[in-house]
């Protein structure tokens, strides 16, 4: 598979563009003229450097308005076309892209427009060089690629061949299957970008909203399946144009770009497997049964007061690590790993950090293959020296530069709990059970502008899908929540995008230096006796305004009684067309991190309209001392 993006995907100078580029692994690249234009080097010096980091110029783009014009514009149209070919020898490349006209002059005609491009061929071939010419979807005359390749067939030229490209296409709706009747070798090249779905202007849409394959909600899968089917073994490239990534890291861009298209292929070669592009296997997506356990960095005191939390919370400790200063606590299926040691990564995580959940396991079909394939897709692998007697459990590095581990029944790997570590069957324990039976979901906060790395890392990997974004109201700013869920609701995790730093999540941030993991709701069946559990071992919830019980009970209808029983236990409530939501909130430990307890009764989300009051809570106990509260 060769892989290519454009130069106007991604920030900085061009220089550095190039860098992360080659070294997120891509074959080549699109010259966006603009880029060239605003660089200060020769076109000979432009393309010796694209080779020196071991790139290709796949495609040199756009030209404008060319096609179908009136006289004396036809003509300088070919003397412009002639300097670009100048230009082209000298960059080192034999493709040019043009796409179809928008000037209010043009006459439109497809016949008239052929006749253009056959020309145009012409004068090509004697320099050894193609044309591609692709359909914008806000084209004047010629805005779908069907009547883009009926020009081409018409032109009948070797040296003029179609450009698709996936948001013009998806954009206007277009049937893929379109394409499938397309010879492959017309088809020069294939732009691919997604983008979420908005209502508005498509050029608007188009310069500013675009993402990579698999971050937004465009059928690129279906679309690329459609032109594999044509025997089209070409470059895949990205043009992005989207204002969050103009502003970000072009190594994090070039990354999830090159992740995207890996990602892309694997889904088209389960479904399309006589396609002509090369595309190296991989394991399929990893099947996660939950949540294997979540393991905290810190101190000792931060830690001894972490274990009085949990143990308030109905955590009883089961196990102790046989060589170093690591606690298992335990409810239900629930494992929470305390680590203590002086030394290795949970150690470097704590110094930078703070007391933090640095780290989370997952339980999937087979870990091995789990890891293979995050590493195909550009994952950093995470290993750290292992002790006699200790487990290597492969481990990639996560959100926030956290470290999430694979584990299975099928290795053996899912015993480690009974490898390394001793039983601890007569520790003191003050508290009684809680009820709390799995996890039932994690949130991590991140900065806004890391959201689509984190969606595109979690769903290429695992069978997940994510779920639309919604906004969360903080009162001092919005914050972007999306999940990634399994389809059975056995791994869940809340990815919440953080905007500015005096939110409530952008507080956390900074605080942590850091995106991670904020929350950690456990489930309960019963919400009201865990609740009462709770009470008896001396909890106390997160204190929740007395107005909002009377707003549920007139919105929802409810029971006078029940709403009574929630308000006494700071119990919050929500409904949806699938049932009901019941949530308890623990007060802040640490630098904003805080626990929750849910009970759901068919409900399908995650409470999401009872995060303005939760928040509020919050900040009112994270006052500094000696304000009133």
């Amino acid at each position: 598979m060769k892989t290519s993006i454009a130069t106007v995907s991604i920030s900085g100078e061009f220089e550095e563009k190039l860098s992360a580029i080659a070294r997120a692994g891509f074959d080549g690249i699109e010259i966006f003229e603009n880029d060239f234009l605003a660089f200060d080097r020769s076109p000979a010096d432009v393309g010796q450097m694209v080779r020196d980091h071991g790139l290709t110029v796949s495609l040199f783009q756009p030209f404008r308005d060319f096609e179908g014009m009136p006289e004396p514009f036809r003509s300088r149209n070919f003397d412009r076309a002639e300097r670009k070919f100048d230009l082209m020898a000298e960059l080192g490349t034999d493709l040019m892209l043009i796409c179809s006209n928008t000037s209010p002059v043009s006459l439109g005609g497809i016949d008239r427009a052929a006749a253009d491009f056959r020309e145009l061929g012409e004068r090509a071939a004697k320099r050894g060089l193609r044309v591609g010419y692709e359909a914008l979807a806000w084209g004047r005359h010629i805005h779908d690629h069907r009547d883009a390749w009926e020009i081409v067939r018409r032109a009948d030229h070797p040296n003029i061949g179609l450009i698709l490209d996936s948001f013009h296409t998806l954009a206007r709706k277009i049937d893929v299957n379109s394409i499938r009747s397309i010879p492959g070798d017309r088809i020069f090249i294939v732009q691919l970008a997604d983008a979420p779905l908005i209502e508005m202007d498509l050029l608007y849409w188009s310069r500013h909203f675009r993402n990579m394959p698999g971050e937004g909600d465009l059928a690129v899968t279906s679309f690329m399946q459609a032109v594999a089917a044509t025997g089209y073994d070409g470059y895949l490239s990205l043009e992005i144009f989207n204002d969050q990534f103009r502003g970000g890291s072009p190594e994090a861009i070039s990354r999830d770009g090159h992740r995207s298209l890996v990602y892309l292929m694997d889904q088209v070669r389960r479904v399309e497997p006589d396609m002509r592009i090369p595309v190296v296997p991989m394991p399929a997506r990893s099947q996660v049964s939950g949540v294997a356990f979540i393991e905290f960095a810190v101190g000792d005191d931060d830690g001894r007061e972490l274990e009085a939390l949990l143990k308030v919370l109905g955590f009883k400790t089961v196990g102790r690590h046989r060589t170093k200063a690591v606690t298992l606590m335990r409810q239900g299926e629930i494992n929470l790993v305390i680590n203590r040691e002086e030394k290795g990564f949970a150690n470097a995580s704590y110094l930078v950090h703070g007391a933090n959940a640095y780290a989370f396991g997952l339980m999937v079909d087979d870990a091995l293959a789990a890891h293979a394939r995050a590493l195909q897709l550009g994952s950093e692998d995470f290993r750290q020296p292992v002790g006699p007697g200790e487990m290597q459990v492969p481990a990639i590095r996560g959100v926030g530069g956290g470290v999430v581990y694979f584990l299975d029944q099928k290795t053996g790997l899912g015993a480690i709990w009974d490898i390394e570590f001793e039983p601890v069957s007569d520790v003191e324990e003050d508290h009684g059970a809680i009820g709390l039976t799995r996890i039932d979901h994690l949130a991590q906060t991140t900065h806004y502008e890391e959201m689509l790395t984190w969606l595109l890392f979690y769903t290429s990997q695992l069978a997940t899908r994510k779920t639309p974004m919604v906004d969360i109201i903080d009162p001092a700013g919005v914050i972007r929540s999306q999940v990634v869920e399994t389809e059975d609701g056995r791994l869940r995790i809340t990815l919440n995008g953080a905007e500015n730093r005096n939110t409530l999540a952008g507080r956390f941030i900074t605080e942590t230096f850091g995106s991670g993991i904020q929350h950690i709701a456990f489930e309960t069946a019963d919400i009201f006796a865990s609740a009462e559990a709770l009470a008896q071992n001396g909890f106390k919830a997160l204190a929740i305004s007395a107005n909002y019980y009377d707003d549920i009970e007139a919105r929802f209808g409810l029971d006078p009684v029940l709403v009574e029983r929630m308000k006494m236990a700071n119990i919050l409530y929500d409904r949806d067309d699938h049932g009901e939501y019941f949530q308890l909130y623990s007060p802040t430990y640490g630098e904003g991190f805080f626990f929750e307890i849910v009970e759901r009764r068919g409900y399908a989300g995650y409470g999401a309209p009872n995060a303005i009051f939760r928040i509020a809570a919050l900040k009112r106990h994270l006052r500094p001392k000696g304000m009133p509260r």
